[in-house]
């Protein structure tokens, strides 16, 4: 089976890779010219584990492949996958404009029965604008031009509409483990009222059927709810152990055993109960407020979710009072950062918590020097005028306090001795719970961490 994807982000990028390794036929289009050529020539434009070895071993399988030529990969294709970006409005809505866009080039290009299913993160309705969309370009295209007629003038003949079917298929991967949350998803949600587009689907998805992975088959409307009900249900998990970490630090309880009671209740888990600087990345902030939005069109004031918004914002606000707490004036002085991705294991720098903190501490008149395995080169597009650094011990070096602010690994097993004496004040602020508060008070640090005083 033929499939094209038109998209080459995370999504698209790692949905081609991953269906074209289940021995079918890809094709990625993207209307980004240097984007291609990047990836024709064997390299990859984002950094996701394991991806670019996948996608070398499917480019020379014969079964992946890259082009900026829509109109030819969706008429050799059964099946076109939107992923295309759906940024967030001033508001907080969702901007359609790719999607509505990418709807009338299939329907200009359309040539027989096709599925076309949207993993782009929308708005509920979304398959039925875009059924809208391709229906009204295909009728334009099948009408003969009554004036050509009544003159007498060559035309085309008149062209039989084309069927096609629309398709809601929201993608669940995490950066960071994108490609094995494709090939072990814990579900898989089909939104249709088309048996044939159904059957299709299940095709495509065949390789995962036979792990028993569940299926949910619903309608369109309900599977794009499904995509922001989850991602706002964890936004505010996260939200909700930082709101009881913010208050451990008023009465001096420790979060961390907190969130373990609470995750060993089988109605609750363990998942998501990490304290720290609040969500961040391309999902959750962009999701929950798409979500708010949308329901306040439907007249319904979501107060939870407004909650969460507001307190996630907040977060990062309170990050910089703990600096200001252990450091005074912040004016002049020297703070290192470590870690600028909104979480480890990626490039990621949209709304990436540390990015956010470190903007508030310009403001205050803080000099930042910083540090992060693979986020530098994005952070450098936007905050040209840090100090970047080699490594953790170059951060650290005649800094007034360092601050950890994203997850890496290699993070978590500091020479603090080392550490100690480059730092100008031996003053650690731990905005992930990387280390245990009285091993590092022992070493003769100033250690604050989350939800742990």
């Amino acid at each position: 089976m033929n499939i094209c994807i038109i998209g080459t982000g995370y999504v698209g990028l790692v949905t081609g890779t991953c269906l074209a390794d289940f021995g079918l036929s890809v094709t990625c289009v993207d209307q980004d010219e240097t984007k291609i050529s990047l990836l024709n020539s064997g390299g990859v434009p984002i950094y996701e584990p394991n991806l670019e070895a996948l996608i070398q071993k499917n480019i020379s399988a014969g079964r992946l492949t890259f082009t900026t030529d829509l109109e030819k990969a969706v008429q050799q294709s059964k099946v076109i996958f939107i992923a295309v970006g759906t940024p967030p409005n001033h508001d907080g809505s969702t901007n359609l404009e790719q999607i509505e866009k990418v709807a009338q080039q299939i329907a200009a290009s359309l040539n027989e029965y096709k599925v076309i299913v949207n993993k782009s993160t929308v708005p509920i309705g979304t398959a039925t604008k875009i059924k809208e969309i391709i229906n009204k370009n295909v009728i334009a295209r099948s009408e003969v031009s009554l004036p050509q007629r009544k003159q007498g003038k060559q035309s085309h003949p008149q062209l039989k509409p084309i069927e096609f079917d629309v398709v809601a298929n929201p993608e669940f991967l995490r950066e960071g483990s994108a490609v094995y949350d494709f090939t072990h998803p814990d579900k898989i949600v089909i939104g249709t009222e088309s048996p044939k587009a159904l059957k299709i689907m299940q095709e495509i998805y065949r390789p995962l059927y036979l792990i028993d992975t569940p299926f949910v088959i619903t309608n369109p409307e309900t599977a794009e709810l499904i995509k922001y009900a989850c991602n706002a249900f964890l936004a505010t998990k996260i939200t909700f152990i930082n709101e009881i970490a913010n208050l451990c630090d008023k009465v001096g309880a420790d979060v961390h055993q907190i969130a373990k009671a609470m995750g060993l209740d089988g109605r609750i888990s363990p998942k998501f109960l990490h304290p720290g600087p609040g969500y961040g990345g391309s999902c959750f902030p962009k999701d929950t407020e798409a979500l708010y939005h949308f329901a306040s069109t439907c007249g319904y004031d979501f107060k939870l979710l407004k909650g969460v918004i507001s307190a996630n914002n907040r977060q990062r606000e309170l990050m910089v009072e703990k600096i200001k707490h252990h450091l005074g004036n912040l004016k002049g002085k020297t703070i290192g950062i470590l870690g600028l991705a909104f979480k480890q294991n990626t490039d990621d720098i949209r709304k990436s918590p540390a990015i956010d903190i470190i903007q508030l501490l310009l403001k205050e008149g803080v000099r930042i020097k910083c540090f992060d395995p693979l986020a530098m080169d994005n952070t450098k597009k936007i905050l040209p005028n840090l100090t970047y650094c080699q490594d953790e011990y170059e951060t650290a070096q005649d800094s007034d306090a360092l601050v950890i602010a994203t997850e890496w690994n290699q993070f978590r097993n500091l020479d603090l001795l080392k550490i100690k004496k480059l730092l100008k004040s031996p003053t650690l602020l731990d905005l992930r719970n990387l280390y245990d508060p009285e091993k590092v008070k022992l070493l003769g640090f100033i250690y604050e961490g989350v939800g742990r005083k």
